[in-house]
């Protein structure tokens, strides 16, 4: 829940009305619908990283000292290819980040209380987890095990950026079904409601409000199917990690937007603290895509400058003995 203030609204005429057990309830156990659906979306964004990982891995590239430049995600020349037992690591590095980055975004976001009771901070119990610096946090932790790993963190940036915008914007509309992420008190006619016992995930649920879970869910959608057919016109053929970049930079500028409907006090003009937080990651990554220079990152494609003269291109594999096992 965010904010702290009281919220007030006239009941519009129209207004989308939830009133449903948000829990599934088997014997003595119950689980939110929420929660299940989250689960399917992490599940099928890992889906979705598996595959494109494997038509990566497939298509081959050749091992070239010019992958050595250019590129703030690391070298590419020592592991030219993508393996799949690499990204279960990545995934269990990424987790950390996360939960650092999404505990340090939840406690800027209510720092008013956590100041007076500095003993929550790291109280499991006591709040939740905000999700832009859970997405920068995951990141970092990512790039940084994939290098541990010698694997090539350009790519692996790259087999990532589709599945991280689905699980963002997936879990984002899972949030309407648990009626958390609502925004402020409303009368538009999509204005959303919650009733019956509940519970909910937004405090005054029953007060018609904006949907900014929706809203971010959404457009973080639009956000994917763009960058999705950037990829596919071969806008990111050289798989350095500049999808990735730009896939969370514009997720950031609609988090900018949708955050002005959120029930957070400002804390700079009319700006709150997602917003500045948001307005951080869209600098990273633009600054992230100037890094990453398409002139420098190498060949796109095998043998794009490396072909010998018949127009053969030689494509090196990684060396088993050379790689430390788990």
């Amino acid at each position: 829940t965010r904010g702290s203030g009281t919220l007030s609204a006239t009941v519009p005429t129209l207004v989308i009305v939830f009133d449903f057990d948000p829990l599934i309830r088997i014997g003595e156990t119950s689980v939110r619908i929420a929660t299940l659906l989250l689960a399917v979306v992490i599940g099928a964004a890992l889906l979705v990283a598996a595959r494109v990982a494997l038509d990566t891995t497939a298509r081959g590239y050749p091992a070239s000292r010019d992958l050595t430049r250019g590129s703030a995600l690391g070298s590419f020349a020592h592991r030219p290819s993508l393996r799949l037992d690499d990204l279960l690591f990545i995934v269990l590095g990424i987790v950390p980040g996360a939960v650092i980055g999404g505990r340090l975004d939840h406690v800027l976001s209510n720092l008013a209380f956590y100041q007076s009771h500095p003993e929550a901070i790291l109280d499991p119990a006591m709040g939740s987890l905000g999700l832009g610096l859970a997405v920068a946090g995951g990141v970092l932790t990512g790039v940084v095990v994939a290098r541990l790993l010698d694997a090539p963190a350009g790519r692996w940036a790259h087999v990532a950026t589709l599945p991280t915008l689905l699980a963002i914007a997936g879990g984002r509309l899972a949030q309407v079904l648990g009626g958390a992420g609502q925004g402020q008190p409303s009368d538009a006619s999509w204005a959303t409601s919650y009733g019956g016992p509940g519970p909910w995930g937004s405090l005054a649920s029953a007060v018609p409000s904006h949907p900014a879970q929706a809203y971010e869910g959404i457009l973080t959608l639009i956000v994917l199917l763009v960058v999705a057919g950037l990829i596919a016109a071969g806008a990111f053929s050289r798989r350095d990690g500049r999808a990735l970049a730009l896939g969370i930079g514009l997720w950031a500028a609609v988090r900018f937007a949708v955050a002005s409907t959120w029930r957070d006090e400002p804390v700079l003009a009319s700006v709150n603290v997602g917003q500045v937080i948001a307005l951080g990651i869209v600098i990273v990554s633009v600054l992230a895509l100037m890094i990453v220079r398409p002139t420098d990152a190498g060949p796109a494609d095998p043998g794009a400058d490396d072909d010998p003269a018949d127009g053969t291109a030689e494509v090196h594999w990684p060396d088993p003995g050379t790689r430390p096992r788990f």
